[in-house]
């Protein structure tokens, strides 16, 4: 069984997305850009994903350390949408958290990437 290439979709822009609650097969999904801005006090994250109800932004888990600010995304399947079908497609997805503390000289490091 071969798999079709995925393409991606021709947007504008990233899509903005907000964490949606109850997804199953939940999984940690690295980001390709992470801008700050507010005066360091909100992170504006960029990443590809899947397309909506198929593939969403489960949570975003954000541990603020001294010297770095360490942001992990997750995705998954909402529950209610286990049984659907979806295009293999790739689009841009952006979300913004915001910071306890400003950024200052802390690193953002991508939790997906750690080991």
């Amino acid at each position: 069984m071969s798999s079709a290439p995925v393409e991606r979709a021709p947007t504008k822009g990233p899509e903005p997305v907000k964490p949606v609650a109850d997804t199953i097969n939940t999984r940690k999904v690295p980001f390709a850009k992470a801008k700050s801005f507010d005066k360091g006090r909100k992170v504006r994250l960029t990443w590809e994903s899947g397309v909506a109800p198929c593939t969403v932004l489960a949570r975003v888990k954000v541990k603020e350390t001294r010297g770095k600010v360490t942001i992990t995304l997750y995705e998954g399947t909402p529950r209610k949408a286990k049984d659907v079908a979806c295009i293999m497609i790739a689009i841009q997805k952006t979300t913004t958290v915001k910071l306890k503390t400003p950024l200052g000289k802390r690193k953002i490091v991508d939790g997906a990437k750690l080991r």
